[in-house]
């Protein structure tokens, strides 16, 4: 990129400019991707001929020091096609945590151009995040192996491994990002939004989160309630969840699609390629292929195998989408007959990495900005003892997301809360989306989220469908009812469902 005084998310100036809220960003064509964020092309201009433009915008390494040595963040936008009725800019963060807005937002673009009418569309790569000073622990060759080890370990042994795993893993994140671990949490991010609404000349944020983007969103309008415009909060997380609650509640969300995938299954009679002729019949397969993976691992691409653990993931992530249920059928039928390439290569989307073999700093960024976000520190111990509930919960994601509250475990720095707060008194109405059948999301945080936020900010949604998130589902209602607000500023009356 070439941009005066900026770097691919470098560490920045020592002496800072310290009314960052007057610095004039340098907009410039958009380079392909890095491969902290995904790699991949430039992206390509938008209907009407649209360029993207990106540019840094400098921030405070750490807010408590706003003086002190700043740190880029990486922008980029397409401007709205009617400017004389322009609006302002509607920021996006697409979730994760640890997701790239940069590369995201042109990829999602198409669902979001009606709103490009009066918007300039922008996103960002949050602190820590793609060229924002990204997190960085093992490397790519070291990735291949932490990701096919056992998670879900069942004797002495392979709890030793696992725990030594965890260690060696957080121990690359401080040696290699130690001194940007404190700084990368929720609360941070959010103050950088706001400089960002000043930087961009908007008097209000306009903002669409989505998954954990409802949680920055909240955070946000919590810390500037009076700075809040029209904000679209989907796919909800629950904000009065701590570690543990939240993970559960994503074991019956990651549950109840498993379900509805084999319900669908069964369904379609002979078209489907699953053994059993009940929705328990089905999960009972997964089971097993999942304890015969456990056993022995069966090939893959290339030289790696499948393992039990990349095909739990790999079915995880087929469960983000209805659309990605015929691939985890046909995945899951390759897999009984030996062939784990394509549940492993579903398991590689989730965790970031290319075909190539090349890692994005996702489940890095992911990892350090929910360590340094959540208190909460499980042992070996705390964690086996709540297995039985996460087994009872779901037989097939159970283990998985029970053993992974030992995640930050061994992390080098102290997490700031129990769950965040995300009252917002004053701030203008809040849409918040909830989707029945959302397995990471579940479906109880949206109305949470209304709640904690407060009366007449928070505008509970329901949407009755499938996959994560309700405004790219295709439903006409739920897109109506963003688009009147965030263009009209019509507010919908809560309670408001479609399905």
């Amino acid at each position: 990129m070439v941009t005066a005084g900026c770097s691919d998310g470098g560490s920045g100036s020592e002496e800072p400019d310290r009314d960052l809220g007057a610095q004039t960003l340098d907009w410039q064509p958009c380079p392909a991707p890095s491969e902290a964020e995904g790699g991949g092309t430039a992206p390509s201009p938008l209907p009407g001929g649209t360029k993207w433009e990106c540019s840094f915008m400098d921030v405070p390494r750490d807010w408590t020091e706003p003086g002190a040595d700043t740190i880029e963040l990486a922008l980029i936008r397409a401007k709205a096609r009617d400017q004389p009725r322009r609006i302002g800019s509607l920021i996006f963060n697409f979730g994760g945590p640890g997701g790239s807005g940069v590369s995201t937002l042109p990829a999602a673009a198409q669902d979001f151009e009606r709103l490009r009418a009066r918007y300039d569309l922008v996103s960002f790569d949050p602190r820590g995040v793609g060229r924002s000073q990204p997190v960085e622990c093992l490397g790519n060759r070291e990735l291949d192996k932490y990701y096919a080890q056992d998670a879900t370990p069942d004797t002495a042994a392979e709890e030793k491994a696992y725990t030594d795993n965890l260690r060696t893993y957080d121990d690359s994140c401080e040696q290699n990002s130690g001194v940007d671990l404190p700084h990368v949490g929720t609360a941070n991010a959010a103050r950088d939004m706001d400089l960002m609404r000043q930087v961009l000349g908007d008097d209000k944020l306009h903002y669409f989160g989505i998954s954990y983007g409802t949680e920055l969103g909240g955070v946000y309008a919590h810390l500037f309630p009076k700075n809040v415009g029209r904000a679209v909060f989907d796919a909800v997380v629950d904000p009065t969840s701590n570690v543990e609650e939240g993970s559960l509640g994503q074991a019956r969300g990651f549950q109840l699609a498993l379900t509805n995938f084999a319900e669908d299954c069964i369904e379609r009679g002979d078209d489907c390629r699953l053994p059993g002729s009940t929705p328990e019949e089905i999960q009972e397969f997964i089971i097993d292929l999942q304890n015969r993976l456990e056993e022995k691992p069966i090939k893959g691409i290339g030289d790696r195998e499948l393992t039990e653990t990349q095909a739990t993931n790999g079915i995880a992530q087929a469960l983000y989408s209805k659309e990605y249920w015929p691939l985890l059928e046909q995945g899951l039928d390759e897999a009984d007959g030996g062939n784990g390439a394509l549940l492993l290569a579903l398991s590689d989307s989730l965790n970031g990495r290319s075909r190539e073999g090349r890692y994005s700093n996702l489940q890095a960024a992911n990892a350090a900005i929910n360590c340094a976000d959540y208190k909460e520190r499980y042992t070996l111990a705390q964690a086996k003892a709540q297995l039985p509930e996460f087994r009872r919960v779901s037989p097939v994601f159970g283990d998985y997301l029970g053993w992974a509250l030992m995640g930050c475990s061994h992390w080098p720095v102290s997490g700031q809360w129990e769950d965040p707060d995300v009252s917002a008194p004053g701030a203008a109405p809040i849409i918040v989306i909830g989707n029945t059948g959302d397995p990471a999301t579940p479906y109880e945080g949206a109305k949470a989220m209304a709640e904690e936020l407060g009366k007449g900010v928070g505008i509970e949604v329901t949407y009755e469908g499938e996959g994560h998130g309700a405004y790219n589902s295709g439903s006409t209602c739920v897109q109506g009812a963003v688009d009147r607000y965030l263009l009209d500023g019509k507010v919908p009356p809560t309670g408001t469902v479609c399905r």
